[in-house]
């Protein structure tokens, strides 16, 4: 266990999209000893995520969007299958999930239910993602979501059987690592 920490250095490398930190520190081993580090961290602020289900028709509704990162690392199309998701900016995790729920799939939900958060990329992002699931019926659906033009989003908003939905993570066609671990909770917890 790291005993103390002491920032020596932060220089901040990048400013353009959010905030890339090369940070110097020094801690104090268990043994006693100190040892100097240089990392980066990149600070894009918390998030939320939601996975919408219907019980009745054993169902969920994704997100389909390009995402450079995914591109960039061998995903020819660059599209992701996704589960809803946002950064919190200056809201709670709730309000926050609300929000991007209306914006990208279109339906205004009621009872939001957060199950547990965690750190996505920790050697080398900041961000923490607030988990959320919510029953969905199609008397909540009040506009045709895909996101807001001026924030640049083109999102397809999908519902999927979930046994099917489940299929393509074991095929390969969900590989969104949030996505992933919602449909896990719903599986786990008997829900779906």
């Amino acid at each position: 266990m790291v005993s103390d920490i002491n920032i020596i250095k932060t220089e901040v490398l990048s400013d353009n999209w959010y905030i890339l930190n090369k940070v110097t520190y020094e801690f104090t081993k268990p043994d006693g000893s100190k040892q100097l580090q240089n990392r980066e961290a990149y600070d894009r602020g918390n998030g939320a995520t939601i996975l919408l289900y219907n019980l009745a028709q054993r169902s969920i509704i994704l997100t389909k969007q390009f995402r450079l990162p995914t591109y960039l690392n061998g995903n020819p199309s660059g599209m992701l299958i996704e589960a809803c998701a946002g950064l919190l900016e200056k809201d709670n995790a709730e309000d926050c999930i609300r929000r991007e729920t209306e914006e990208e799939t279109g339906y205004q939900i009621t009872d939001v239910k957060k199950v547990f958060e965690a750190y996505m990329s920790p050697g080398s992002v900041t961000e923490i993602l607030y988990f959320f699931v919510a029953a969905y019926d199609k008397t909540m659906k009040v506009n045709d979501g895909g996101g807001l033009a001026h924030e640049e989003e083109h999102i397809e908003v999908l519902e999927l059987d979930f046994e099917e939905a489940l299929k393509m993570i074991d095929n390969g066609e969900i590989k969104d690592a949030k996505t992933i671990m919602l449909m896990q909770h719903l599986r786990l917890k008997s829900i779906l």
